[in-house]
Parts: structure tokens; C-alpha cells; sequence
């Protein structure tokens, strides 16, 4: 018997590949060949980062004619925001205490 593995976002943007796969999605649709075209890896290399995409929903595929693209799922992404956030807030401090210390000191 074998198990599955379950992925989710965290998973699909682990990987450097993966994360470039999505940026590129970010500016357009594209086939597996384009894809593949962008990397100096094999095509099958490829193939399975966008398979662990699709299976984590990061990435959807359209077929059209003989053609598959991929696009970039939007709300997946959406759950890496969410998560993110926290730690946003926190940057967002410091930013602001440091922006406060440098004025104090410029002002000195």
C-alpha cells in the first residue's frame, strides 16, 4: 500500500524551480514546452514541478486545440499572504522604530 503525500502551498513554494515557474505564470499563460524551454533541466524535470504545482492548486491548466497552458491560481497565492501576515505587521514595526531612531538621530 502506498501513501500519498499531501502537499499544499508551503510545499509548492519550497522549491526554487517552482518559484520561478510560478513568477513566470505571474506575467502569462504558458505551455509545458515554454515552460520547459526556460530551464536548463529536461522537460520531464519540469513537468514534474508543474505537476506538484497543480496538485498543491497553485497552478490551473487550460487545454485548448492541441495546446495545454498553465495559469497561475491567484487565491492559492492568496494563502501565502494570509500566512504572511503576522510577520508583516512585525517588519512593519521595526520599519517603524528605526524610522523613529534615525529621525531622532538626524535631529540631534
Amino acid at each position: 500500500m502506498t501513501q500519498s503525500v499531501q502537499r499544499d502551498v508551503f510545499h509548492a513554494i519550497a522549491d526554487p524551480t517552482r518559484r520561478a515557474i510560478l513568477t513566470m505564470l505571474t506575467k502569462q499563460q504558458m505551455t509545458p514546452n515554454a515552460l520547459a524551454g526556460e530551464f536548463s533541466t529536461s522537460r520531464q524535470a519540469v513537468s514534474k514541478h508543474v505537476n506538484i504545482l497543480a496538485e498543491c492548486g497553485m497552478v490551473t491548466q487550460q487545454v485548448s486545440g492541441r495546446e495545454i497552458y498553465y495559469h497561475l491560481n491567484t487565491k492559492k497565492m492568496k494563502e501565502v499572504d494570509t500566512w504572511l501576515e503576522p510577520f508583516r505587521k512585525i517588519w512593519e514595526d521595526k520599519f517603524s522604530q528605526l524610522d523613529e531612531l534615525l529621525n531622532q538621530t538626524k535631529n540631534k
